[in-house]
């Protein structure tokens, strides 16, 4: 559905630091840029975080959240983990989430510019 997702932030340096963090625990590397850095799932969907090409501050959406997929509960605590050692703030807890009858774990948090983000693994590697 997605060609790609962009962020806008406030501190490449201390942006670039999160999201390597917070992916690297997804497994996924990114590939830094002038304003920032983008980083590729091997589907070939990409996430990018920058500073704002038309050199505004950057804001992020309220009521918007962007979710990453993981693939095991482990990488969800990781990945929760790396972000608030690199300047995230927890918007929720690692657990169970309230998803119907597909089982769902996942973790929320909030990037050093504000941007809310939750990554989630969902089927039987939740249980």
């Amino acid at each position: 559905m997605f060609t790609h997702v962009m962020v806008g932030c406030a501190d490449k340096e201390k942006s670039v630091a999160f999201y390597d963090a917070t992916m690297g625990a997804l497994g996924l590397s990114g590939q830094s840029h002038e304003g920032g850095a983008f980083y590729r799932s091997p589907e070939g969907v990409m996430f990018g975080v920058s500073l704002p090409r038309d050199g505004n501050a950057a804001t992020y959406a309220n009521g918007g959240t962007i979710g990453f997929k993981a693939n095991t509960k482990t990488e969800v605590d990781a990945w929760h983990a790396a972000g608030l050692a690199y300047g995230g703030t927890c918007e929720g807890e690692p657990g169970p989430r309230e998803f119907g009858e597909i089982p769902v774990y996942g973790a929320y948090m909030r990037d050093p510019t504000g941007n809310k983000l939750c990554a989630y693994v969902m089927g039987d590697a939740a249980k």
